[in-house]
């Protein structure tokens, strides 16, 4: 739920609850004492007792006073009767009330002689019933209504004809007690739903992402945040949780990086070690005079030579993996002629490849007009790598190349084939990585970076193209790049 919405349902809680339950409280606490006034024999009340007490206790004695006034204008003599008058104040006695007739100024009936001594000397006159039209009087400081009928008894005496009714108002200082308690009780009851509902929805939630913070801070990136919560709640968990996730990927890149820089620095310290330690050697052995003729002392240098090409092979395989690493390789693109360029490679390839006794070859199947855009300088470096991978890996006595141009219609396909010993098929989906080797032992006179392949991929996908592998073991391996052609726009 969100923080608007809140704010909109506690304020309406605010105002319509204590409302809501306070008319229950009143409907409640009127009800109990109506039925406590019932027990004194009042019936047929209703609510409007509590705003109107007088004018309802006034309809209790309604009947009764309506027979008299009738009796009186029939025949007024009827009441000087007092088995009359008893029947009268039968009817009204259990509803809180009781009748007094007067004859000049004594008692002449009463249904409560105790309760009529009280109020005798305070009942109004005889004729004062017609000096209004109502006929009813309330005496506060009793408590009493009083209705009047006037009439004559049959010897000329004045008569007067009284009703005396309790009221007992629902609106007492008891009712005032019992609202200002329930209203307490309501606004605490209140008080605590909205505190716990708040406390729910709002800080418990807060405290729950104050301690996944504080696990962030302490470097814990596990501690998850779940939550179905709608609305800014919610969107502060989600957050959260892309922030962690982020936080978590980012320091595993970290780590696996500096995990991969420290195997980098590790192998090249290996792969450097080996040469640097020949050449030392073979120096030493010219310097000590070892090479003693000039076939020695020339077969020395070429083998110094070769180590010292090796050094530099693998101080630009380093080079480039910087430049992978950053995206920073430089590239120059070129339209290329597909048939002219890879001619010319394979002719500076054959050469090497010839002085170690390895057969190339090339074979070109697209047309002499195919154009791709390249750069020159890191394509030749992709098939460099994989030559030289390949070169590592023959082991046989008679090693062969195959390089093969292959035309796919849009694309052109190479293919690079060599008879070696052939990858492990479950070494082969990872050959791309960085730093995968698939000789674990490391042996030294097959040392390298582990980073060729990878660099290879990265020059090839970067040109568009995409790159697979191939291979059985104990008969070879064929490595395949595709490059898109380039077609001239039509104007």
């Amino acid at each position: 739920m969100k923080f608007k919405t809140r704010l909109l349902v506690t304020f309406l809680t605010i105002v319509l609850l204590p409302l809501l339950l306070t008319m229950v409280a009143f409907m409640s606490i009127g009800g109990y004492l109506m039925n406590a006034q019932r027990e004194f024999g009042l019936v047929n009340m209703d609510y409007t007792m509590m705003s109107e007490p007088a004018q309802t206790f006034e309809r209790i004695s309604e009947e009764v006073f309506e027979e008299v006034e009738e009796q009186i204008i029939f025949d007024e003599t009827k009441m000087e009767d007092r088995e009359y008058l008893s029947g009268l104040n039968r009817k009204i006695e259990d509803k809180a009330s009781y009748i007094i007739v007067r004859k000049g100024n004594d008692i002449y009936y009463t249904g409560n002689e105790a309760a009529a001594g009280k109020i005798f000397g305070l009942l109004p006159g005889y004729g004062y019933a017609n000096a209004g039209e109502d006929a009813g009087y309330y005496y506060n400081s009793m408590s009493k209504l009083v209705k009047q009928l006037d009439f004559r008894f049959s010897d000329g005496e004045e008569g007067s004809f009284f009703i005396i009714t309790r009221i007992n108002s629902l609106i007492s200082k008891q009712l005032l007690i019992d609202m200002f308690i329930a209203i307490i009780v309501i606004l605490i009851f209140t008080s605590l739903m909205l505190t716990q509902w708040i406390q729910r929805g709002v800080f418990l939630p807060v405290n729950e992402l104050n301690t996944a913070m504080k696990n962030i801070a302490d470097g814990n990136l596990e501690y998850m945040l779940n939550t179905d919560s709608k609305g800014e709640i919610g969107e502060l968990y989600k957050n959260y949780e892309e922030m962690r996730l982020r936080l978590k990927e980012s320091t595993d890149e970290k780590f696996e990086h500096e995990k991969q820089n420290r195997e980098l620095i590790s192998n090249i310290s290996h792969d450097l070690k080996t040469p640097i330690t020949a050449i030392k050697g073979y120096v030493e052995g010219i310097m000590d005079g070892v090479a003693n003729t000039p076939e020695k002392v020339d077969k020395y240098i070429k083998t110094i030579y070769n180590k010292a090409n090796d050094m530099d092979r693998l101080i630009n395989e380093l080079t480039i993996y910087s430049g992978i690493d950053s995206n920073r390789i430089p590239y120059h693109f070129h339209r290329l002629n597909v048939a002219d360029y890879f001619g010319d490679c394979m002719e500076e390839v054959g050469l090497d490849l010839e002085s170690k006794n390895i057969e190339l070859n090339y074979s070109n199947l697209v047309s002499q007009d195919t154009m791709i855009i390249a750069d020159p300088e890191q394509l030749k470096r992709v098939i460099n790598n994989i030559i030289g991978n390949s070169v590592k890996y023959l082991e046989k006595e008679k090693g062969i190349i195959d390089i093969r141009i292959l035309d796919e219609v849009d694309s052109i396909r190479v293919e690079i084939e060599d008879n070696g010993r052939g990858i492990a098929a479950k070494d082969l989906p990872n050959i791309f990585e960085r730093f995968y080797r698939t000789d674990a032992s490391r042996n030294s006179s097959k040392g390298g970076s582990g980073i060729g392949l990878s660099i290879v991929k990265k020059i090839v996908e970067d040109h568009g193209g995409y790159i697979w592998a191939t291979s059985k073991e104990g008969e070879g391996t064929c490595l395949h790049f595709v490059f898109r052609k380039y077609r001239e726009v039509a104007e």
